[in-house]
């Protein structure tokens, strides 16, 4: 494919949808292939993770599949995963999901898939009562920023320390669900 996608021209061949807990090793691929590929940009290492007991992951899976405080959403390709995004609720801000943990496998980038994802999330905010979207991205991704931006994030000017390395920043942007 050499046009990019968007979420409402998505090819047959791509489903869209919460995780199962039949995904677990499949997502647990992708989590490890995301750790490798942008270590900075995740709350975990890859040793970390690797390190995880299966069963572990599988349960964490079988958890957020279901539920309006945590969710999973990913792009299934040919019984690939191929990217994922999060949401989760903050007691903080009732009103408010978190998108978390989104990636694109290399050769999926630019395609819709985020757009894609988003929408997922977004709805399934909507769902639960949760009308707007927040999330956090390390300063200086300037490639995340311009996709996050695409699907309607905008910046809120909001400068947090990362939570896990000290010398970096990140910003949070916000949209409507």
């Amino acid at each position: 494919m050499t046009a990019a996608l968007d979420s409402r021209r998505l090819p047959a061949s791509v489903e869209v949808r919460r995780v199962r807990p039949a995904d677990a090793a499949r997502t647990r691929a992708l989590r490890l292939e995301m750790l490798a590929d942008s270590p900075l940009a995740f709350l975990e290492t890859l040793a970390q993770a690797a390190a995880r007991p299966h069963a572990e992951y599988a349960a964490r899976i079988a958890e957020n599949s279901t539920g309006d405080r945590v969710a999973q959403f990913i792009a299934v390709v040919d019984d690939r995963v191929v990217a994922h995004a999060g949401g989760t609720a903050i007691a903080d801000e009732p009103g408010v999901t978190v998108i978390f943990a989104v990636y694109v496998t290399p050769a999926w980038r630019g395609k819709g898939l985020i757009s894609a994802l988003t929408a997922a999330v977004s709805a399934w905010s909507r769902a639960a009562g949760r009308p707007d979207l927040m999330l956090e991205v390390v300063v200086g991704n300037d490639r995340a920023v311009r996709a996050y931006e695409r699907v309607g994030f905008v910046d809120t000017g909001v400068r947090l320390p990362h939570p896990t390395t000290a010398a970096m920043t990140e910003l949070q942007m916000r949209r409507r669900a």
